[in-house]
């Protein structure tokens, strides 16, 4: 037993693997590693229940059979619990008492967790309203769309009559059906964007089958009342003010990574996702942590980061029979108008996983786009991606590229041809 601040005693004891954060990538990778016979195998959840963010999206299209989001979750919880993970609810990672060992708090009291390997799954999350910097008092009837749906689906509150959605990606089209099905009338859906960011057949439903305005090109720059929201003050992009009366504002997307507790161990972040700096099997900087999921790239659907789940309980394996730990490797760089590439790091003489892929994002829509990987100007690879993509949309792109990388050579840059 160890003694902590204020003369708490904080028990202390050894897994071989631990998964923090009980979402679709942790639950898989979990899963994965006790069927392998991997020894023991944790995972810490700060929620009630484990499942992530499935948990609260009663809409169908989760896994192969299209369940519903809490179907989904369960679904992944009775797969890792079945293969011999432990899953730990309601108890959060605080700090780091050392390389691989975890401070921990929960309904048992407070823990110190070491363990051989670390597996960083703790997701991301939308921006907040004050992180947005947009003005006005704290009336109540503001939300993300992560509270909205707990409050609707879990919790089953009460949210308002007239509510106004910000942003027009596949997010704020959840907000808009969890809206309705709380029986708020939504005013209209707000995004500074030139058109939605989503498919042009989901927009006209929203706009003509579900008669919500969309309104392009406008900003929300101030909310209105006090105890209770009364309105949302606009700025249209031609700089004519606006303003729509409404006791509910759901501000969606803008997703960020959880990565508090990675910044903490001191694993280094990428500067462009702001999650942990990975390589091409899950491995940070920091010897025996890996990362997976949407801390990663925020945000993918889930099916992606259960998927990742999964190929990473393959490079913990190796790690856990003594496979060596690689050096940082060269850097993998996003040019604009892509935002940022992950992983992020590549290690020369490592073959890719088979189907491992890179995920970018782009800040424009880009039209059947070709992707260009080049380093110190050589050309290693291009491919042509077959569709339209919208701002802030995923492009994804193969490693079969990876063998011609030159270990001596500067950074890897991938752009658009």
């Amino acid at each position: 037993m160890g003694r902590v601040g204020g003369g708490a005693m904080r028990r202390q004891r050894a897994v071989d693997v631990l998964v923090i954060g009980g979402g679709p990538a942790g639950l898989a990778a979990a899963g994965r590693l006790a069927t392998a016979g991997a020894g023991t195998v944790e995972v810490l959840e700060r929620e009630e229940r484990a499942g992530g963010v499935p948990r609260h999206c009663h809409h169908r299209g989760f896994g192969r059979w299209g369940m519903t989001g809490p179907q989904y979750a369960d679904r992944l919880v009775e797969a890792a619990l079945g293969a011999g993970a432990a899953v730990r609810t309601g108890v959060s990672a605080t700090g780091w008492a050392g390389e691989l060992a975890v401070e921990t708090t929960g309904p048992h009291g407070l823990e110190r967790i070491t363990a051989r390997a670390v597996v960083l799954a703790t997701g991301a999350r939308e921006r907040p309203r004050a992180a947005r910097l947009v003005p006005g008092t704290r009336p109540a009837g503001v939300y993300t769309t992560g509270e909205l749906q707990q409050a609707v689906h879990l919790h089953h509150q009460r949210i308002g009559t007239r509510a106004v959605v910000v942003g027009a990606e596949p997010v704020s089209y959840a907000a808009l059906t969890a809206l309705r099905r709380a029986g708020v009338e939504v005013a209209a859906l707000v995004t500074e964007e030139r058109r939605p960011q989503v498919g042009r057949a989901r927009a006209a439903s929203a706009r003509l089958g579900r008669r919500v305005p969309l309104l392009t090109g406008a900003t929300v720059v101030e909310l209105l009342g006090r105890g209770r929201l009364s309105g949302v003050r606009l700025r249209h992009a031609d700089g004519r003010p606006g303003a729509i009366a409404c006791d509910t504002v759901v501000f969606t997307g803008d997703f960020v990574p959880e990565q508090e507790l990675a910044r903490r161990g001191g694993v280094p972040l990428d500067a462009g996702t702001r999650g942990p700096a990975v390589d091409g099997a899950f491995r940070t900087a920091s010897r025996g942590v890996f990362a997976v999921g949407n801390v990663l790239h925020a945000v993918e659907p889930a099916r992606a980061a259960a998927r990742e789940g999964a190929e990473a309980a393959a490079a913990v394996r190796r790690h856990l029979e003594g496979a060596v730990w690689p050096s940082a490797g060269l850097q993998v760089e996003a040019v604009a108008p892509l935002r940022w590439v992950a992983p992020n790091r590549l290690v020369p003489g490592e073959r890719p996983a088979p189907g491992a892929r890179f995920v970018l994002r782009t800040a424009e829509t880009l039209t059947r786009p070709v992707l260009l990987v080049t380093q110190d100007g050589r050309c290693l690879h291009r491919a042509r991606v077959p569709r339209r993509v919208l701002p802030n949309g995923a492009l994804h792109l193969s490693g079969a590229w990876v063998g011609l990388v030159d270990a001596a050579g500067g950074a890897v840059r991938i752009g658009l041809a």
